[in-house]
């Protein structure tokens, strides 16, 4: 169903999406600081301002451009193809270090405070996509340090944090925040009890079956507990048969607990915020919702915001 002015409403998701994305960049654009106007502040709408077509645009050429290159990595690991395709793969690989070079120089002229951004993690990281190929250009021996390049990947964590997968990044991100007292009090139970069955271990099967020390028993408690077992130990007496199955069995359990822990914290902060959501004075223009009960304005946009709603109504 379309509204008057003939565009479909957006869902509550996507109305999240959009919030979350707009504080994204503002967010960029305190930390970092926008040019008022000019070229630099057309530039740094392209760059940072994902809501706007342009930026949206700019996003997802700049992933397919990361996926390609790390595609180009991967291949040139293969003897094989790097034997057949070697120089096709390099001159790949240099026309994505030429391009991520002017991206990254071109981030740091439209920024008030590009020293600030070089420093931070998403500025080293870009830094790091880049600087691998032209440390192998000069020196040969250094050939190790391009496999460095895998690190672009992590340039889609700030691609997605400033797009419509915000809401979620920052759901996961409070509910690992909420649960990480109960997350580490159970890691420390777990460690407990492979240490102390790594030890009956040990005394079980001792060294002649390949039990040789207690951290060798610990190391095969913690790949049998996780439902790993590479094989390379192996118990052969039947006491030690029955302890390894009985972890097996309680790897399964063990397992689940962190998953279930995230899972009901991610459930009450989705309720909380559909709560917060219910009660709130929004603004249906830039959709911030922090806006005083009596306030006729939004103090972000100057949008007139709508009536208040019955349940905020002392």
């Amino acid at each position: 169903m379309k509204t008057g002015t003939g565009t479909r409403p957006l869902t509550a998701q996507q109305q999240a999406a959009h919030k979350a994305a707009h504080n994204a960049a503002q967010e960029v654009q305190k930390r970092y600081g926008k040019p008022e106007q000019g070229w630099r502040a057309k530039l740094y709408a392209v760059i940072f301002e994902s809501e706007t077509r342009a930026g949206r645009t700019f996003d997802l050429l700049l992933i397919a451009a990361i996926l390609i290159s790390v595609t180009v990595v991967v291949l040139s690991s293969v003897s094989a193809i790097a034997a057949r395709y070697g120089q096709e793969l390099m001159a790949l690989e240099w026309f994505f270090t030429v391009l991520f070079t002017i991206e990254y120089l071109a981030r740091l002229c439209c920024l008030q405070h590009p020293v600030r951004y070089a420093r931070s993690f998403f500025g080293v990281i870009d830094l790091l996509a880049i600087v691998p190929t032209y440390i192998g250009l000069l020196l040969p021996g250094a050939h190790v340090l391009i496999d460095v390049r895998i690190l672009r990947l992590l340039r889609m964590f700030r691609i997605l944090k400033l797009t419509t997968y915000v809401h979620e990044y920052t759901m996961l991100g409070r509910a690992l925040l909420a649960s990480r007292r109960k997350i580490l009090i159970f890691l420390s139970f777990v460690m407990m009890v492979v240490f102390l069955l790594g030890t009956v271990m040990y005394v079980v099967e001792g060294p002649q079956n390949g039990f040789t020390s207690i951290p060798t028993s610990v190391y095969w408690a913690v790949s049998t507990m996780t439902t790993v077992g590479f094989g390379d130990i192996a118990p052969k007496t039947d006491i030690g048969r029955a302890i390894a199955s009985m972890m097996m069995l309680l790897g399964w359990g063990i397992l689940a607990v962190p998953t279930g822990i995230i899972s009901s914290e991610m459930t009450m902060q989705r309720g909380s915020r559909n709560s917060r959501d219910s009660a709130a004075r929004r603004c249906e223009g830039c959709l911030a919702d922090d806006l005083p009960e009596d306030a006729r304005f939004c103090q972000h946009c100057g949008d007139a915001l709508p009536p208040l709603k019955p349940e905020v109504v002392l």
